[in-house]
């Protein structure tokens, strides 16, 4: 009990900062969720039952009246796509995890949890209670600023005014800091990028994303085989 008290107040304490830079990222889309004319109660409902900040802000930008939920359903499925990959990767460090505690682990995934569980597990196991005390408060932080967010609506006014809508890329940032090794990572970020920024240019939509993804897992896979670590 102990042990597990103990994991739980890391898991929490490495989480704490992530949740004050994600807060008004939370703000800014239930902001603009509810311009779109959604509810605080529907916010809510789809940052707790899709809990996943990219494509629900992609959702927003392809919103319509009445909305289009194959064009929704595809943008979300693009851009979440990583998560095959980011899943696969955690599921080595989930040994554990036992009975439903794996699928709930997977359904709370998210970019900032599955960087810190990975950095977790490269100096020690994972424990079930190091993974929750971070997915956890990161999950319901989230949803309560959407709810606040979609609350305040209009108050919070047009998010690029108040440097809001670089918190985004702001957080990405700083977690791919995390897992900086050198001249690896810099080729495997610099293909990745390149990749994404040409198809954004030219096909548009959320494509950018899973061409970003494909190019950095590209690259990573060639310099392994080199010898290198990205």
């Amino acid at each position: 009990m102990t042990n597990t008290r103990f994991d739980l107040l890391l898991g929490a304490r490495a989480i704490f900062p992530i949740l004050i830079a994600a807060f008004p990222i939370g703000l800014v889309f239930g902001a603009v969720a509810a311009g779109k004319g959604l509810s605080p109660l529907e916010v809510g409902l789809m940052s707790g039952l899709v809990f996943a900040g990219g494509s629900q802000f992609v959702a927003m930008d392809l919103w319509t009246h009445p909305a289009s939920w194959s064009a929704l359903g595809l943008a979300a499925l693009l851009v979440n796509m990583r998560h095959v990959l980011m899943g696969a990767s955690l599921d080595r460090a989930l040994g554990a995890f036992r009975g439903p505690l794996k699928p709930i682990a997977l359904m709370l995934m998210a970019d900032e949890n599955w960087a810190f569980a990975e950095a977790r597990a490269r100096a020690a196991p994972l424990s079930p209670a190091y993974y929750f005390g971070m997915a956890i408060p990161f999950y319901l932080n989230w949803i309560a600023a959407s709810l606040i967010g979609a609350g305040l609506g209009a108050l919070l006014g047009d998010p690029a005014l108040t440097g809001l809508d670089f918190a985004f890329p702001a957080l990405f940032i700083v977690l791919v800091m995390g897992f900086w090794k050198g001249r690896a990572t810099a080729l495997v970020l610099v293909a990745s990028g390149v990749a994404a920024v040409l198809t954004h240019q030219i096909a548009g939509g959320a494509w950018h994303i899973v061409a970003g993804a494909l190019a950095g897992l590209v690259a990573a896979t060639l310099l392994a085989l080199r010898g290198e670590s990205a």
